[in-house]
């Protein structure tokens, strides 16, 4: 049986999550292995790594930030059976979350955190408008 957007969003947000994850431990791997690094000298806000290192800390970090928001949302509606309210905005979310950690890893120029907190309010407007419609106040 095919899985419903919602379904493929919530796996698509964890997978997400976990290659950024491994990308990080591969990064941090290497510079440990070539003796740039003391396995112990990783910051936990990425200051040891600056650059790209730092931006894809911060950008893994967020992922887990707005996990919690926004999975158990995806979940109660497919729990409910209630995925027909989030199946049509569901791809958007995804899409919203891969483009906001993207333009979180390419910069942090002014212009590049407007296009990542564009990418951010589109999800916390989706969130907000399934969870009118899940409470039924929509």
């Amino acid at each position: 049986m095919p899985l419903s957007p919602t379904a493929l969003t919530l796996l698509g947000l964890i997978a997400w999550a976990l290659l950024l994850v491994v990308l990080l431990a591969n990064q941090r791997g290497l510079l440990v292995l070539g003796g740039k690094l003391a396995v112990n000298a990783f910051a936990p806000d990425g200051s040891t790594t600056p650059g790209f290192g730092q931006r894809l800390t911060r950008a893994h970090a967020n992922c887990l930030e707005n996990l919690p928001l926004q999975a158990p949302v995806l979940l109660y509606a497919l729990h409910a059976g209630q995925s027909a309210l989030t199946d049509p905005l569901a791809p958007l979310l995804l899409g919203a979350r891969l483009f906001q950690s993207v333009m979180h890893l390419i910069s942090t120029a002014p212009l590049f955190v407007w296009l990542r907190f564009a990418g951010f309010l589109v999800q916390v407007v989706i969130l907000a408008w399934w969870l009118l419609r899940l409470s039924g106040l929509l």
